[in-house]
């Protein structure tokens, strides 16, 4: 059986770093390369081990080359991009999302040698909206369709990859839809939310969260690269948790605002060079996402290791999040004001 040549874009960021490593320790594959416009970080490319990186932009037809080359039979695509403050604004973020997915899609319908194909997707194309179902499996449609953003993105960019399925019917193609995956390693625009000392939100909305935990994604990723499940697969950990709850775990101060006000300060946030928040965030920060990952367990066969409170705790251990308002302080300064209260005098106390 010949050995298999897997192409991973993206892999100048962690996840996608990640991913190259681990399949240049597995024996049926031959080589790895790792493409991205950007170099990776030194700490990135020393744990790239025998990965071959090539310094490429996927927006540019040259990337048939590379595939052709190196007769690639695999490709992962992990670069689509979720914060256009790290893909250096909006336009640069969707010309890379979409228009790099668009060639990257070419080359691999001109190459022969292609056989599989897993698309690193996201939950975000259903969509937030107060009208969804409490569970979206994979066959449902958005409440409301993304207009903006990252989720507007990847559902172009689903567009063109059934367009791809259809023209190249001999490719088993994986499109893999992850939850915000979390972790003691993971930069998002979610981790960096939580890492604020005092977390903004809207008045009267506590959504409910659904993540996944780093090391799961890397396993669902590996086993989609070698062994595959063709489809769309719902990717995300069992159990959820609300907003409120989570800030608590984090140890923040949750600030409830208003929603005319909230969208003033996302922009004093970016600008403070915080998280950026784009439209279809807020949404979801309102009305939260979750999804049925039925098919991800009883058909691809895996079940993840953490639940969602397992992974958001494993992100805020690994982040070494402490809590803003020391709880042992917080506790003795309500035990000296219980205090106070008890030895006053009952009329007094009834008039406090």
């Amino acid at each position: 059986m010949p050995r298999r040549v897997v192409l991973v874009t993206g892999v100048s960021r962690y996840l996608g770093a990640r991913l190259a490593r681990t399949l240049c320790d597995v024996p049926s594959v031959e080589r790895v390369i790792g493409v991205d416009a950007l170099p990776p970080s030194r700490e990135l490319r020393a744990s790239l081990g025998r990965t071959e990186f090539v310094r490429a932009d996927i927006r540019n037809p040259l990337i048939g080359k590379v595939i052709t080359t190196a007769a690639v039979d695999t490709v992962v695509h992990m670069n689509i991009r979720a914060s256009p403050q790290d893909s250096g604004g909006r336009t640069a973020m969707k010309e890379m999302n979409v228009i790099g997915t668009m060639q990257l899609l070419a080359a691999c319908q001109r190459a022969a040698t292609i056989r599989r194909l897993v698309v690193k997707s996201t939950t975000a194309v259903y969509g937030s909206s107060p009208r969804d179902p409490a569970m979206f499996t994979e066959t449902m449609e958005p409440g409301a369709t993304p207009s903006s953003g990252y989720a507007k993105d990847a559902m172009e960019i689903e567009g063109y990859v059934r367009g791809f399925a259809r023209r190249r019917p001999d490719v088993a193609l994986s499109v893999l839809r992850f939850t915000n995956v979390t972790g003691p390693r993971v930069d998002s625009v979610l981790t960096g939310y939580f890492a604020l000392p005092v977390v903004p939100t809207v008045l009267g909305f506590d959504p409910r969260l659904q993540v996944l935990h780093e090391d799961d994604a890397l396993e669902v990723l590996l086993r989609a690269t070698l062994h595959g499940l063709p489809g769309v697969l719902n990717v995300g950990a069992d159990g959820v948790m609300l907003l409120s709850q989570a800030i608590r775990r984090a140890g923040r101060i949750g600030l409830p605002l208003p929603g005319m006000t909230a969208g003033i300060v996302d922009m004093a946030l970016g600008r403070a060079g915080r998280p950026d928040y784009t439209p279809d965030q807020r949404r979801f920060l309102n009305h939260g996402r979750v999804v049925d990952t039925t098919r991800l367990k009883a058909e691809f066969g895996y079940q993840p290791r953490y639940t969602t409170v397992e992974a958001f705790d494993d992100f805020v251990r690994g982040r070494n999040l402490r809590p803003v308002i020391d709880p042992d302080r917080l506790s003795a300064v309500l035990d000296r004001i219980l205090g106070g209260l008890t030895r006053l005098p009952a009329g007094e106390s009834s008039h406090v």
